[in-house]
Formats: structure tokens, sequence, C-alpha cells
């Protein structure tokens, strides 16, 4: 088995390991129409926004995964109750009632490998009526996470951090304060995380005259904080960007709200690279015409590359071409970097993508894995500073570690498209954002 970059355990959940998932190889072209779960980022900030609410709300097709159920259940031992039905026509449907008073949880908070999850909860812990524990996988304790402790530390919230070398567990109490009511802000370095911003902006709202949040460093991922803001002014909240780096959002609880949760694209974008490799089409259904989430620069993306991107009424369209390398910065997209450099493997040129030295700070250290495994196939990737150098070679079979991160498993299963022999180590990670990836590959494959 293969070092794992980041030099910690892989995490497996248990000491045996399922059987590595065999990629089908591409055959022919694909013509295929996949539908994809729900957005996590946006389920799991309707879902915090749902529990600030001044009455129930309801997510309309949540993505129903495990980073997902770890925001439920955490919202649960804080009071809140969540329901979960099915329509009539089969969509399932979450409706909080947010508590009138947040309890202090009798035991710890498990948050997984969600950094979502974490991070979210760090400032919505000071709205409990006691000290707040929260826990989860090894892995998470050693996520970036220091500033945002300090930022709420410096808002009066009490920070007891775990110990050798991991955050967690980590002890939280006390009220969000400010030095002047009038003028409540807070600054973080949030050049690890846009995370922390959006953690900010969102238990911010909870602050009598509101918050104004100034993120020192550059921020990746920008998307996702123009997401917090606008789920933000959906339900009532008003918000600004004073600058570049600066945002307030008013101290009023958010109106009950129904949303249909938008597909998850940066989950859709495996598929759609999949057309890019194997040739043919992949139509994703229900690609919105207007979105704030990062995984829509994958039209872009693969346009540049070679393909043909069409959003009509069917969804969005990605039509085989010849494939070409590209360079790219995806500071703003981050989380595509793993299929994109997959599909850049298999491309006709040399490829460089930067802006990402963040995705060290991942579910795994993104970079250094990505490099480890697609060159124990017999690729050429090295690290740069802040991205990937990718120059495409013939590739073997092999097995794909995936160090428990989503992504990777995804873009294990790209190289398998064209590479004989590729088998990728638990397939089942890929449950974080779709479940039942597998089936979905296999089905669009036709194997």
């Amino acid at each position: 088995m293969s070092t794992n970059p980041t030099g910690r355990a892989d995490h497996t959940g248990g000491s045996a390991r399922p059987a590595a998932y065999p990629a089908p190889l591409a055959h022919t072209p694909l013509n295929a129409t996949v539908t994809v779960p729900g957005s996590k980022s946006w389920t799991n900030r309707w879902l915090a926004l749902a529990s600030l609410a001044s009455g129930p709300s309801s997510l309309i097709a949540p993505l129903e995964a495990r980073d997902t159920r770890l925001m439920v259940q955490a919202l649960r031992s804080l009071g809140h109750a969540v329901a979960e039905s099915t329509d009539a026509d089969g969509t399932v449907r979450w409706t909080v009632s947010p508590a009138t008073r947040w309890q202090a949880p009798t035991e710890p908070v498990d948050c997984g490998l969600a950094g979502t999850v974490l991070r979210f909860l760090v400032p919505l812990a000071s709205l409990a009526d006691g000290p707040v524990t929260l826990t989860g996988d090894e892995r998470l304790g050693h996520r970036p996470l220091t500033p945002l402790l300090d930022a709420v530390r410096s808002l009066g919230m009490t920070v007891e951090p775990g110990s050798n070398g991991s955050v967690l567990p980590l002890r939280l109490a006390g009220a969000l304060t400010q030095a002047d009511p009038d003028d409540a802000r807070v600054e973080v370095d949030a050049s690890a995380s846009s995370q922390f911003v959006s953690a900010l902006l969102l238990a911010g709202c909870t602050v009598p005259g509101g918050l104004t949040v100034h993120a020192t460093g550059d921020v990746p991922s920008l998307p996702h904080v123009e997401m917090t803001l606008a789920a933000l002014q959906h339900v009532g909240v008003h918000t600004e960007q004073r600058d570049e780096r600066t945002w307030w959002v008013e101290g009023r609880r958010p109106d009950p709200f129904e949303v249909t949760v938008e597909p998850d694209l940066s989950s859709a974008a495996a598929f759609l690279c999949a057309a890019a490799v194997a040739g043919g089409s992949v139509t994703v259904p229900g690609w919105p015409a207007q979105t704030t989430q990062a995984g829509d620069h994958v039209r872009d993306l693969l346009t540049r590359m070679g393909t043909t991107c069409t959003l009509d009424e069917r969804g969005l369209t990605v039509t085989g071409g010849e494939l070409h390398g590209i360079e790219a910065d995806l500071s703003a997209a981050g989380e595509l970097t793993p299929v994109i450099a997959a599909t850049a493997a298999l491309a006709d040129s040399p490829s460089r993508l930067t802006g990402i030295g963040h995705l060290r700070g991942h579910e795994t250290d993104r970079l250094a894995a990505l490099a480890t495994e697609v060159n124990a196939l017999g690729g050429d990737v090295s690290e740069l500073p802040d991205g990937l150098a990718i120059t495409p070679r013939r590739l073997h079979g092999g097995l794909f570690h995936t160090y428990a991160d989503h992504r990777l498993a995804m873009a294990g299963a790209i190289l398998g498209l064209r590479t004989e022999g590729v088998e990728v180590e638990d397939i089942a990670t890929t449950g974080k954002t779709v479940p039942g990836f597998d089936r979905l590959w296999d089905a669009m494959v036709g194997a």
C-alpha cells in the first residue's frame, strides 16, 4: 500500500477494509442522464438558518448523506426538532422546528469528518444554555480551525481545544458579545477556509445590531461566501459587502422559509468530466441558470479543455471532443481540483492548476494525494507551491487510494474510464456527498 501523503493514518471507519471498487472502463462513448443529489453546501446552510428562524422551515430535496445527517443530529442535540417526510411525488422533505431555547447537549456532538458542520457549530454553540463539546473523526481534529477559534474568543466565547496536536474534543461556552454594541466587528484569518467567514456571518444574525466580519489574507472559494450571503438575504436578513474582504450581517432572526435545494454541482462535475474523458454526452438535469455554487465553474473549465457544454431546459449537457490541457486558477472552485486533475491527466497536453494551496487542509492533503496516486499509476504530476503541474502519460492499472476523501474517490473513477485495471479504495467514502455513487457511475458507463 502506498504511504499516506499527509503522514496520517487513513480513516476507514474500522479495521476491516471493503473490497476495492473496480472502476469500469468506457468501451464506447457515453450517452447518459445522471440525476445527482442536493448540494451539501446549500443543505447545511439552510439547516443552520432554519435553527435560527422565528418559526418552522422546510428543505425540499436536501442532500441525504453523512455530513448533512451529522448536521441534523447536531441540531437535534441542541434542542431543535427535525422531522423527515416524503411528499406524494417521492421527494424528501426535512422540516426544522427551532427550539425557543438552545439546550446544551448531554453528550459530545459528533461532527464526523465534516468541516462545514464543525465550523458552523463553533459560533452557533454560543446560543446554548451551557457548554457544548464538539468531537469527530481523527482527521477532523487536524483540519484548520484556529483562526475561527481566535475570532469567537475575541467575541467573548470560552474555547478549550483538545491536546496532542488535535483541536478535538473542543469545549465551547459563552455568548457572542461585543466591545462596542453600536459597531460589533470581528477579524478572522480566512486564508485556510472561506467557511470561517460563512460561520461568523450565519451566527452574526444573532448579535444585536449585527456583526461586521473582516477577513485577513486571501479568501479561497469566495463563491461559498456569496452563497452564505444569498441564503441570508433569501430568509429576510440584510447583508452588505463593505469591501472585498469585509461583510456586514443584520442582527435579526431569519424568517421561516421553504426552499428546494439545488443539485450538488461539484459532485455533478465528476459525471460531466466523464464525457470529456470517454466521449459521448452526459446530461445533469436541474442545473440552475444562475447559482453561487463553485461547481458551476466546471462549464468554463471543460469548454476550455475541448468539450461542448449546453445548458437548456433538460439541464447541463457535456459532449466530449478532443481533450486538451489547461492552465487555470482554481482558487474560486478548489473543490473541482481532483476531478479536473484526473481529467487533465488523460488530456493531450500538459496542465497547470494554481490557486489551490489551501487544499492541503481538506479531508486529506489533496495536492499530495493526487500527485502520489496518479504517479503510482504511471502519471506525471508534481506539486507546485499553490497547485499542480500535470503532464499526461500512458497510465496503467493499480489501486488508487482515497484517504477517506470523497473527491479523491471520484478522481480515481475518472482515471478508470480510460485505464484498464484501476481499482478505487473505499468507494463508499463518496457517500459524504453522493450516496450510491458507484451505482450511478456503473449505470452511466453501462457496466
